[in-house]
Parts: structure tokens; C-alpha cells; sequence
């Protein structure tokens, strides 16, 4: 039974998450008022009274366009307090589990990332997110770095409910068409990640770096429009007219790719685990959606 202490239990990814590793052991989840992650001292001191057998890191600075005139806070999350918590479970002799994106890529071509292609991050928040990538390396611990992308939940802020919200108030929208991923349910992250640490007790030869996303590919329209069809379906109004535009009619502070595909066979081959579509998953959500 591990004794495990997770972060960020308030955003979409650690919410989850305290629920999927239930069983698994004792989860302790403090808040921001329990683990200021601006602070590497506190952060120190966490981890040396709870002795944790399991660290688990979803928590980060994800406010993707703010981070590019706040990067000291977006580094001081993402980057030093990763790096400090992987220092931690090194000197403890435990594994991490950290979440990262698929923003450490240059989003650039078609072809679908594979984890040991070049990075080359965009904007702020996937330099702040490559460094704490980095520091984790760089501290020697056993860890597995999971790269997701387009992150979506019954909580928080994300592009489901941001598009519930305006399908209620909005006859028409206009939604970016050339941006290509994979839609992925917090809790598929979750589900998947318990999966992992449940068929795990030995954590040697699997450290590195994995893409944990729902399987298959759309754009952001192409979410919208699967987004819109099962909220008309529970009598949910919907735009009447979702109109298609390029990356480049809606420009925001920060750089965004526009191929942020991610390859899933290295998941598949070392852990046995397939991620279900992202069509699936949506289903699956909606039901938590009020």
C-alpha cells in the first residue's frame, strides 16, 4: 500500500485523481493552503513529514496566455517546484508521476509526436512546462513524465464548459479549424494513471517520458461541433451556425501549435494500457455534466 502525496487536488487533473487512486493506498491531497508550490522551502518540508512512498504532480500554472507576462510565477510552479519535489523523491528513494503537454513540441507539421522527437516549445507556458521536464531528469529520480493535451473536465475551466456556457447565451460561433489533437478527459488521465501505479511494484527500467491522451484526433471545431451534438441531444440549446476559421482570425498573447497530435504506442508497448477514443471519453463525461 503506497503512502501518496498528491498535488494540485483542486485542478481538473488532480481532482480526478484523488478518486482513481483510491485503494491504492493513503492520498494525501493538501490545497494551495497546505502546499504553497511557490515556495521550494515548504515544499521541502511537506515531503519530509509525510514520507511519501509515491509523489504524484499534476499541479501547474496552465493559464496559457498570462503566462507569457507572468513567467516568473508559470517557472515557479512548473518548473522549480517539479524540480524540487523530484529532488525529494530522489532523496527518498520513491517514484514520481508528473504531468506535462504536448506545448514542449514545436506544433509544427502533420505527423504525430513521438516522445523522443526535438522540442522546441512555442510560447511561455511549454518552456516553463520542458523545464520542470528537465529538472526532473536532471535530479536522478525513478519517474514517468506524462505528456497530455487539450485537457477537459466537468470542472474548472476548459473548452467543454466554456462552449456549454456559450451555446446557451450565443446563435453563432466561430471556432479555430486548423489546430489538430486529441480531446482528453481528465479522468481518462486519472483512470489510466491508478492503472499504472496499481500494476507497478517495481519501477526500474520504465522511467522517461509517455503521451497519456484520449486516442484519435480532431480539431477544435471538430471538438465543438461533438460537444454540441450531445448537448442538443439533452435538449441543451446550441448555436444554430459554428462557422470554421483559421488559427490566425482569432490571435492570442500566446503562440499556439497547430499540430499537437501525440503517438501512443510507447504507453501501449510498456504499460499494456490503450486510452479510450476521444469521442468515447466525451460521452463518458457528459454524464458527469450537469
Amino acid at each position: 500500500m503506497h503512502n501518496i502525496l498528491l498535488t494540485g487536488v483542486n485542478g481538473q487533473v488532480g481532482f480526478e485523481l484523488k478518486r482513481s487512486l483510491q485503494g491504492l493506498g493513503t492520498v494525501h491531497a493538501p490545497g494551495r493552503e497546505g502546499l504553497d508550490l511557490t515556495r521550494p522551502d515548504a515544499i521541502r518540508e511537506l515531503v519530509r513529514a509525510l514520507k511519501p512512498t509515491l509523489i504524484v504532480n499534476p499541479a501547474a500554472y496552465t493559464a496559457v496566455d498570462k503566462a507569457e507576462s507572468e513567467a516568473e510565477l508559470a517557472y515557479a510552479i512548473n518548473a522549480t517546484a517539479a524540480g524540487v519535489l523530484a529532488e525529494e523523491a530522489k532523496r527518498l528513494g520513491v517514484p514520481l508521476i508528473h504531468y506535462s503537454t504536448d506545448y514542449v513540441y514545436s506544433g509544427e507539421g502533420s505527423q504525430p509526436w513521438r516522445e523522443d522527437d526535438a522540442v522546441a516549445p512555442p510560447n511561455v507556458y511549454g518552456a516553463s512546462k520542458l523545464a520542470g521536464e528537465e529538472a526532473i531528469r536532471a535530479s536522478g529520480c525513478d519517474h514517468l513524465i506524462m505528456r497530455t493535451s487539450w485537457v477537459y473536465g466537468a470542472r474548472g475551466k476548459n473548452f467543454l464548459l466554456t462552449m456549454l456556457k456559450f451555446g446557451r447565451e450565443r446563435d453563432s460561433m466561430n471556432i479555430v479549424a486548423d489546430q489538430i489533437g486529441a480531446p482528453t478527459w481528465s479522468r481518462s488521465i486519472a483512470d489510466i494513471s491508478a492503472h499504472i501505479v496499481a500494476g507497478r511494484p517495481d519501477w526500474r527500467g520504465v522511467s522517461g517520458v509517455y503521451h497519456l491522451v484520449n486516442a484519435g484526433e480532431t480539431s477544435w471545431h471538430g471538438f465543438a461541433e461533438a460537444i454540441f451534438k450531445l448537448a442538443a441531444q439533452r435538449g441543451d440549446k446550441v448555436p444554430t451556425t459554428l462557422a470554421a476559421i483559421a488559427t490566425e482570425a482569432y490571435p492570442t498573447p500566446a503562440k499556439r501549435p497547430k499540430n499537437s497530435r501525440l503517438q501512443l504506442d510507447k504507453l501501449r508497448d510498456t504499460f499494456g494500457l490503450v486510452p479510450p477514443g476521444w469521442e468515447e471519453a466525451l460521452k463518458l463525461c457528459f454524464d458527469t455534466v450537469a
